[in-house]
C-alpha cells in the first residue's frame, strides 16, 4: 500500500473522531512510529475499552467461533474477548500479517459489525493497523475485498509531535535534547538485515534503559545499550552527544578557540558528533550567496576552513561529512563555500569525490 497522502500522530485523534466513529478504518505506518499507542489513547478518550487482537496470532476460529448444536441446529459462539455487551474499539494489530484465511474472517466483522448471530453494541469502532510491504516487517497481500471493506490513512513520524509527547511522559532528557537537535535521527528505514533501527520505539526504550542505570552508567554499558537501539550512525552520534554532556565539551569551544577537535581514537563517536554540530553551525550561519557574506560571516568561514583542515589532519572521511551532500546529491553548505574549501583543501574535496 502506497501513501499518496501522510499524517502526523498530532492530526490522528481528529482524524479517527470523523472516520472511525462511522465507517472501520485501517492505519498504515512503519514499525515504532506508535500506531498502538495511538488507537489505544484515542478509545480512552472517547471512554472506550480497547479489545486488542493481533493478526500473527489468530486462526479463523479465534473469530467465527466454535459451533455449539442447539434444538438441532449448529450455532458458532464468537469468543468472549469479541462477544460483549458494551460497546468498545476493536483494534485489529497487524491485520495485513494475519493468513488468508483470517482476512477472510475478519469481512463481516469490519464491513457489517457482525459475526454469525453477534452484532457488535452501537457506538463500538472498528480500527485496523499494519505495516508496509517496503518496511520488510511480515505483510501480506491484502485482497481488494479487504481493501475496500476500509478506509486508509497513511502515519509518518514526525519528531515535533513526539517531543510534544516525550516531555508529557517522562522520556530521558539525553534523549529528549539529542532528538530536538537532530530530528531527522528519529526514525529511519528499517534496514533489509538484522540491525537495530531507529523509531520513537526504541529511543522510548533508550530512555528506560538511562533512567534504569542512572546517570553513573559508564561508557561501555552506554554504548552496549546505545548500539542495542538505534541505527548503527545514530548509536555513533548519539554516544557522541553523551559524552559532550558529561564532559561539558561541546562545539561553542571549539568554535571559540577554547578546545580543538579531540584526537584519541576512542572518541570517534565524539568527532562524529561534533562534525555533525559544525555542519549545521555552518549550514545556519553561512549566507547560500556570495554576495550576501559580510565581514563577520568572512571571517566565520576563514575560521570554519582552518577548522576543516585541523579536522581531515585528525580524519579526512570525518572532514568528508562537514562538506557531504545531501541524500539526494544536493550541496548542503553554500557553492561559494564549497569552491573555496575545493581551492584550499584540494585533497580533502577529491577524497569527497
Amino acid at each position: 500500500m502506497q501513501a499518496a497522502v501522510t499524517v502526523t500522530p498530532a492530526q490522528i485523534p481528529d482524524l479517527l473522531l470523523g472516520l472511525a466513529t462511522v465507517r472501520p478504518v485501517f492505519l498504515w505506518g512503519a514499525p515504532g512510529i506508535g500506531k498502538s499507542s495511538l488507537v489505544r489513547g484515542f478509545a480512552e478518550s472517547l471512554g472506550l475499552e480497547c479489545v486488542s487482537l493481533l493478526g500473527t496470532q489468530l486462526a479463523p476460529e479465534d473469530l467465527i467461533g466454535v459451533p455449539q448444536i442447539r434444538d438441532g441446529r449448529s450455532v458458532f459462539c464468537p469468543p468472549e474477548s469479541i462477544a460483549r455487551d458494551e460497546p468498545y474499539c476493536l483494534f485489529l494489530d497487524e491485520l495485513n500479517a494475519a493468513t488468508p484465511d483470517v482476512q477472510k474472517a475478519f469481512y463481516s466483522l469490519i464491513l457489517d459489525r457482525r459475526i454469525g448471530s453477534y452484532e457488535l453494541p452501537a457506538g463500538s469502532i472498528v480500527i485496523g493497523a499494519g505495516n508496509r510491504a517496503t518496511d520488510n516487517a511480515l505483510a501480506r497481500p491484502v485482497a481488494s475485498a479487504l481493501v475496500n471493506r476500509l478506509t486508509h490513512v497513511h502515519l509518518r513520524a514526525s519528531a515535533a509531535d513526539w517531543l510534544v509527547w516525550a516531555g508529557e511522559n517522562g522520556i530521558h532528557s539525553w534523549v529528549t535534547d539529542y532528538v530536538t537537535d537532530r530530528p531527522d535521527h528519529l526514525w529511519s528505514q528499517p534496514p533489509k538485515t538484522e540491525e537495530p533501527f531507529s523509531t520513537p520505539r526504541s529511543w522510548h526504550m533508550l530512555s528506560d534503559a538511562l533512567h534504569s542505570f542512572g546517570p553513573d552508567i559508564d561508557e561501555d554499558t552506554l554504548k552496549v545499550i546505545v548500539h542495542g537501539t538505534l541505527t548503527p550512525a545514530h548509536a555513533v552520534s548519539f554516544c557522541g552527544y553523551a559524552k559532550i554532556v558529561r564532559h561539558t565539551f561541546g562545539i561553542e569551544a571549539i568554535l571559540k578557540g577554547e578546545a580543538s577537535w579531540p584526537t584519541r581514537l576512542e572518541d570517534r563517536d565524539l568527532l562524529y558528533y561534533l562534525a555533525e554540530a559544525f555542519r549545521g553551525r555552518l549550514v545556519k550561519e553561512l549566507p547560500r550567496q556570495r554576495e550576501h557574506v559580510s565581514e563577520s560571516m568572512r571571517q566565520t568561514s576563514y575560521r570554519a576552513k582552518a577548522l576543516l583542515v585541523r579536522l581531515a589532519e585528525i580524519s579526512v572521511e570525518v572532514a568528508q561529512t562537514v562538506i557531504a551532500d545531501d541524500a539526494d546529491g544536493r550541496p548542503v553548505l553554500p557553492s561559494w563555500f564549497l569552491v573555496e574549501a575545493a581551492r584550499d583543501m584540494p585533497r580533502l574535496v577529491e577524497a569527497r569525490q
